[in-house]
């Protein structure tokens, strides 16, 4: 299975236990449809670049994890109907390349 990573930004607004209740939702809908390794970060609430929806701030969660193509299409779907996430992305981080040293003879 690949490995993804998907950056969400929950509403600035949101309690820690909203907050904390959230983070568990989308944890839950990964290990549900079979994903592994599962890490969550969460980094707190920061300035955005931009104005997003009317907000100046946003709580950044990262979740690092392995899994199916259809599972991070479910996680998408689900975090575009919510309206405490307010942006997210997933990106599937190229592996490490390791270059071999030519030894001359």
């Amino acid at each position: 299975m690949p490995l993804y990573e998907t950056m969400y930004i929950l509403r600035p607004d949101l309690g820690d236990e909203q907050i904390d209740q959230a983070i568990e939702k989308y944890q839950a809908i990964l290990r549900e449809q079979g994903a592994e390794e599962l890490e969550t970060q969460h980094r707190g609430k920061r300035r955005l670049a931009y104005e997003i929806q009317k907000h100046r701030e946003g709580v950044y969660v990262q979740m690092n994890y392995t899994a199916p193509g259809s599972t991070v299409a479910l996680l998408e779907r689900s975090m575009r109907l919510s309206d405490e996430v307010i942006r997210f992305m997933t990106l599937k981080p190229e592996p490490p390349v390791v270059e071999e040293e030519v030894v001359e003879a």
